[in-house]
């Protein structure tokens, strides 16, 4: 592993616990890291602690664990580059596919009409930005079993007085 690559998997590992630390949800649904790119990142969350009164895995879990995907994706690329910014999802839309019955991942990618050069392009002439990402959750036939289109903004944080 390159050590760009291993910087980066050691950020996102810290984001991880960041997450863990400050979303109790997260520590609760116990979410983990399970690959990360400078495009990709994907979150784990066991079964268990996810069930709904069915055996399958509850819709908000999949949903606030695509959420988290996501969120994390921009997250990172943001403190990679070394901004500092609150973000948050502006708008998203979500489908359930089909059931799981197993533990479960949520991969995050840029929507194809997003890229990074733009986000920081924006940042850095507004102080804000937004992106668009596409999180999936595969369904053990390896068919989406669920998917969230989301608008994700940064707005710089003003430096303390």
């Amino acid at each position: 592993m390159s050590d760009t690559a291993l910087d980066l998997t050691r950020q996102a590992q810290d984001l991880t616990r960041f997450i863990r630390d400050e979303i109790p949800l997260a520590r609760t649904m116990d979410v983990q890291l399970d690959a990360c790119s400078d495009d990709h990142l994907t979150l784990l969350a066991p079964l268990a602690p996810n069930i709904n009164d069915k055996g399958c895995a509850f819709g908000g879990s999949l949903v606030s664990l695509m959420t988290l995907a996501g969120w994390s994706l921009v997250e990172l690329a943001l403190r990679r580059r070394g901004h500092d910014c609150d973000v948050f999802v502006a708008e998203s839309t979500v489908r359930y596919l089909a059931p799981l019955w197993d533990d479960f991942r949520a991969e995050a990618t840029l929507s194809p009409e997003a890229d990074w050069a733009t986000f920081f392009s924006t940042l850095e002439n507004r102080g804000k930005a937004r992106t668009e990402v596409a999180c999936v959750i595969p369904g053990e036939d390896g068919k989406p079993a669920a998917t969230l289109s989301a608008r994700f903004v940064a707005k710089r944080r003003e430096p303390a007085a």
